[in-house]
């Protein structure tokens, strides 16, 4: 029999329980969105250093294990069930592979793994620390698979040779894995995400991410900042009319992130801020001051990972990545050369760059932002920014 490969692509924290006799969810889809792992996060605040130096995330409920643990307190008989594995649980790729298995395969990879807050990065297993932390007994969770050479045979004659996390996809397609390169992914949120090289010492407040495991069982590392809910922040405003030649006109300062300013900061006190009263702005020029918040933010991450060490290239990719005065303004703040990638669904390609074995970065096209002249003003607004930011996390 001919079998053809697959790459699977799934949503990092999104999560179920399931009937294992016939596969009916018990749960519905428990999304990254949902916030009932609060209380759990609150339980657990005093052990938040020890949680951030084996898994290199923050403790919040965003993650598989504080929504887990607090369904499970919430409903003791849903732990005996997991225990005789009448029930299953895991991520969404969990639950795509052992449906399309038919049943025999209860797995995870991972760069999934590695975003549950239960998986130790360094050793890139399952942690007896962090399972008892939260109260979860690690024989109900799913064996960790690499990320690529897997060669797993399931239903519909397919083989399943690689399955990551969208965002670890996203950028295996999208930059190589040397360390000189950097993504930009602007859509819902921003992310600004590096390959680390293990001798790099990050700076304080930077996520850590397994990116992926390959076939030898190493991992290949990243450091990443985050920009939370900025389209939600664009949303209300003509975004699209703003334009590369009026950045940096307006003395008001901007910070975009409703939900709290992101990482390396983490923040939830500092959200939607704008240095003056915005009450009678036009709209128009909120959307440009929100753009320059964005720009700014960017920049700012990429200036401290240029100090960890230099950057040679930097690409922008997401669907806000396609907006002129984005590409220029980062292009004019950036401690390096920008690129916008012209590939589109890059977590899907990055899934079946992984399945075909082929190298990080590989077969992409980009076209580069070359700065305009004239605009030293956004520059000079960017440094006046940064001294308005570094006040208000002082207070």
């Amino acid at each position: 029999d001919i079998y053809l490969p697959l790459g699977l692509s799934s949503q990092r924290s999104s999560f179920l329980i399931w009937d294992g006799a016939d596969g009916r969810p018990v749960t519905p889809l428990i999304s990254w969105q949902d916030n009932r792992g609060a209380s759990s996060c609150d339980a657990l605040r005093t052990q938040e250093t020890i949680i951030r130096q084996l898994t290199g995330l923050r403790l919040t409920p965003y993650y598989f294990a504080p929504k887990l643990r607090t369904l499970l307190l919430d409903n003791p008989e849903w732990r005996t069930r997991l225990e005789k594995r009448d029930w299953l649980t895991g991520t969404l790729d969990t639950y795509l592979i052992w449906r399309l298995s038919n049943g025999q395969h209860h797995v995870t990879d991972a760069s999934m793994a590695a975003r549950t807050l239960l998986m130790d990065l360094t050793h890139q297993k399952w942690s007896d620390e962090l399972c008892t932390l939260f109260g979860i007994p690690q024989q109900i969770l799913p064996e960790i698979l690499p990320t690529t050479g897997i060669n797993l045979q399931l239903d519909k004659r397919l083989v399943l040779q690689a399955s990551a996390g969208d965002q670890s996809a996203a950028l295996f397609a999208s930059i190589g894995s040397d360390g000189r390169e950097a993504l930009v992914n602007l859509g819902t949120g921003g992310f600004v995400i590096r390959y680390l090289d293990n001798t790099l010492h990050p700076a304080d407040g930077y996520l850590h991410t397994l990116v992926y495991q390959d076939a030898n069982l190493q991992g290949h590392l990243a450091i990443e900042g985050t920009l939370n809910s900025i389209a939600a922040a664009l949303a209300p405003y003509p975004f699209n009319e703003c334009r590369p030649e009026d950045l940096g006109a307006s003395d008001i300062l901007c910070l975009a992130e409703p939900s709290g300013i992101g990482a390396p900061y983490f923040r939830t006190d500092i959200g939607l801020r704008f240095s003056q009263p915005q009450m009678d702005l036009p709209p128009r020029l909120v959307a440009f001051l929100l753009m320059e918040a964005i720009i700014f933010r960017v920049a700012r991450i990429l200036e401290d990972f240029q100090h960890l060490s230099g950057l040679e290239r930097i690409y922008l990719s997401g669907g806000l990545s396609a907006s002129a005065c984005l590409q220029q303004g980062i292009a004019q703040c950036a401690p390096c050369a920008v690129h916008c990638l012209k590939q589109r669904e890059t977590s899907l390609y990055g899934a079946a760059l992984l399945a075909a074995g082929l190298p990080a970065g590989s077969h992409r096209e980009s076209i580069r932002i070359i700065p305009q002249s004239g605009v030293k003003s956004l520059l000079n607004k960017y440094n006046l920014w940064k001294e308005w930011l570094d006040t208000l996390l002082r207070n």
